[in-house]
């Protein structure tokens, strides 16, 4: 293991996850809300938003995909040092991280099943622009519309389609992340 890989957690991990948590469940208890998120400084091409998202919510019992945007050596020991979160394939992933082309196609991701709906994956879009426009958004969470920059609109309609079923999306972006869960409902902008 390099020692890059020891490098880039969080200073203060109680502090700084907590804080990274409550981030994580603003911006997707509000669709199309972007919150900023610190503390973490993984290897390239991993934004800082990313990496404080994987060491919030992943552990030695959450298994992860790294899309081929995302899988390299230095990324790999990184998680495998700040979250022991064991790599696997995109069926069985709990997590996925990449960017939207390398994540696809995206309905080999687990959407859970009818008894357990919450056994679905998240995935960890990296994205080049996040901004309040774009795709319409509406449903929970949103007091009458919302707006975000999406990498397309088609895949999250039939996502939102198989409701309760689905996966659900955190876009990173630098320090910030914004959420999509499958609950929401997305138009054209």
């Amino acid at each position: 293991m390099s020692l890059s890989a020891l490098d880039g957690g969080f200073a203060d991990p109680p502090v700084e996850a907590a804080h990274a948590f409550r981030a994580v469940l603003q911006a997707l208890s509000r669709p199309g809300r972007i919150e900023r998120i610190a503390g973490a400084a993984p290897p390239s091409p991993c934004s800082p938003a990313a990496g404080a998202v994987l060491m919030t919510l992943c552990d030695p019992t959450t298994p992860l995909f790294l899309a081929p945007s995302h899988d390299t050596d230095d990324v790999r020991a990184w998680i495998a040092f700040h979250t022991a979160a064991p790599l696997c394939g995109p069926e069985t992933a709990q997590f996925a991280l990449g960017t939207w082309g390398a994540l696809q196609p995206v309905g080999r991701f687990s959407v859970g099943t009818s008894e357990y709906p919450d056994r679905s994956a998240t995935l960890i879009v990296e994205v080049e622009t996040l901004a309040a426009g774009g795709a319409r958004l509406t449903g929970p969470g949103i007091e009458t519309e919302a707006a975000l920059s999406l990498p397309e609109v088609d895949a999250f309609r039939v996502n939102r389609a198989r409701f309760p079923l689905g996966f659900d999306c955190l876009f990173t972006c630098g320090d910030r992340v914004a959420g999509l869960p499958r609950s929401t409902i997305v138009a054209e902008g």
